[in-house]
């Protein structure tokens, strides 16, 4: 049997869990095991998805440690790219594993934590299912006591102003700005910051008290067709980054749960937006000493390449994951999707550039087109990761078409 590699649900931008040898599907190993009530610890399958946990544990007032913008990923999918998500201060989601069952050759399965089997632990929180395949998991939830969020809503003029905004409120449990990446001069990096809490039982209005994990549950709506090409034009999206700007007014209120974290989940194929050649996503992070100046440089390249991008996402970072291959860091993070096409390739390359002189790193999840020399630069501890997986001989046995265009 040649290589291999895991699959959860797909939700990977890139090429992190495919194989053209043999690719394993973990969707039926999707049952819950255990919960402990008082500690809120989950112990399920790694197939679980996401949105299942929360069906199964908000009525009963838990909630995601760290959630990606995302809902239909699963619990080892999670594990394996060490998602994080708006509430930089709680890390990403490896920081609340408290142990994983690792499957690393036939018929062994290795219990990995903090303190067993610890360097195979940091290799895998993070590892792009290269060091084996994530049968079961025990995590931490979070407890909160309704199903609502109490949202704050400002405008930033410019770049300057936005990071000025999110550091001030870095005591905030969620943030994240949406930036107009087309805006220039003294607008350039214009953005709609929203902070949140869990909001608590008596800020519900009287009538909802009563049942505070009750959630609206509009239809999605869907994207009918693939976009045509024009439907992407420096225009169209200017024209929707105005309107967005000004459809976000400053001001603070209640609003769902699902509205705040998972947005687009309320928008079935929305991927079709960039046509039949479909998107790459773009993420970087830099270094919070240099996120000033590598941010302005690369949303000038942006607006001067005039590339378009309806969603440009800025958040910020908390500590370094002890994940050997996790992405957060201390600093500021960048999100941007790009159609496929000839400039838009060129301009990543220029943003590769950009982020590399100014110490950051892109995320493996996100990835469709690293350099194995940007690789290198970004992640300082992938000889010991490799290292790991030469030890343990799993070189091998566990690859993707990730792995290999990045010989990770």
């Amino acid at each position: 049997m040649g290589p291999v590699i895991a699959r959860g649900n797909g939700r990977s931008y890139g090429d992190s869990s495919l194989n053209l040898e043999l690719t394993v599907s973990l969707l039926k190993l999707d049952r819950m095991i255990a919960f402990d009530a008082q500690t809120g610890v989950v112990t399920c399958e790694a197939g679980v998805l996401l949105s299942d946990v929360i069906e199964t544990f908000l009525p009963r007032g838990w909630f995601a440690p760290a959630t990606p913008g995302t809902r239909f990923v699963t619990v080892g999918g999670m594990i394996a790219s060490d998602v994080h998500g708006k509430n930089h201060r709680a890390g990403s989601f490896g920081d609340h594993l408290e142990w994983l069952d690792l499957a690393v050759g036939p018929g062994e399965v290795l219990r990995c934590s903090r303190t067993e089997n610890a360097e195979l632990f940091a290799a895998t929180c993070g590892g792009m299912g290269l060091t084996g395949v994530i049968l079961r998991a025990a995590f931490r939830m979070l407890r909160v006591e309704t199903a609502a969020m109490r949202q704050r809503t400002l405008h930033a003029r410019g770049l300057d102003e936005c990071l000025e905004v999110l550091s001030r409120n870095a005591n905030a449990t969620y943030s994240v700005a949406w930036i107009d990446c087309l805006a220039s001069g003294r607008s350039l990096g214009r953005s709609v910051v929203t902070l949140a809490e869990h909001a608590a039982r008596d800020e519900l209005p009287k009538g909802a008290r009563d049942d505070p994990f009750a959630r609206a549950r509009p239809r999605p709506k869907r994207v009918p067709m693939d976009f045509p090409t024009f439907a992407l034009s420096p225009l169209s999206v200017r024209t929707f980054n105005q309107a967005y700007y000004w459809a976000h007014p400053p001001g603070e209120g209640l609003v769902s749960l699902d509205s705040y974290f998972y947005p687009l989940d309320g928008v079935l194929d929305w991927n079709r937006i960039y046509g039949r050649r479909g998107f790459a996503q773009y993420q970087c992070v830099l270094p919070t000493e240099e996120s000033a100046a590598g941010l302005r440089r690369l949303i000038v390249a942006i607006a001067a390449a005039r590339d378009a991008s309806f969603l440009t996402v800025l958040k910020l970072m908390g500590e370094q994951s002890f994940g050997l291959l996790s992405f957060p860091r201390p600093g500021f993070t960048l999100a941007l999707d790009f159609a496929i096409k000839p400039q838009s390739l060129a301009l990543m390359d220029r943003l590769d550039a950009i982020t590399a002189e100014h110490g950051g790193r892109l995320y493996l999840t996100k990835d469709s087109r690293m350099s194995r020399e940007m690789l290198a630069r970004g992640y300082p501890r992938l000889d010991e990761f490799r290292r790991i997986r030469r030890a343990h001989g799993l070189d091998g046995r566990f690859q993707s078409l990730q792995s290999k265009r990045l010989e990770l």
